[in-house]
């Protein structure tokens, strides 16, 4: 299966790289910063301001479709200082939460995860921040 294409703005690239940068800095770079590492590279990016309002970046909540067994899901992807699953909120890092990071509503995502592999649909973008304008100082 051909790997799609995936849009991250240029503010979140740049959170982003930050993150990686003090991963390596503390000598913590596990599969799931080289995971993210790997997706921000093949990554088009694209300014805040014209980023589609349908298209997942940080902060974005989301309403998901797991393919497998029929679950929506509602969450939103967060930097790994604001996760709480309690509240929905998905790190980054967690495999599902780079697993959607820059894929746009309908976008089926394959995705491993510790326990195999899980087909996810985006249902629909229910905030996006650059969507509602709220774009950072």
């Amino acid at each position: 299966m051909k790997e799609k294409g995936i849009q991250i703005t240029d503010y979140d690239l740049e959170r982003l790289r930050e993150l990686l940068w003090a991963s390596k800095l503390v000598g913590k770079s596990d599969d799931a910063f080289l995971k993210l590492e790997k997706e921000l590279e093949r990554a088009e990016v694209v300014s805040s301001r014209k980023i589609s309002a349908d298209v997942v970046t940080m902060n974005s909540k989301v309403r998901i479709k797991d393919l497998d067994t029929n679950e929506e899901i509602i969450m939103q992807l967060v930097f790994p200082s604001d996760s709480n699953l309690d509240e929905g909120k998905i790190s980054i890092l967690a495999p599902v939460g780079t697993a959607i990071l820059g894929y746009k509503v309908g976008d089926t995502i394959e995705w491993q995860v510790p326990a195999g592999i899980r087909r996810l649909r985006i249902e629909g973008v229910l905030y996006q921040p650059e969507a509602a304008g709220d774009f950072p100082l």
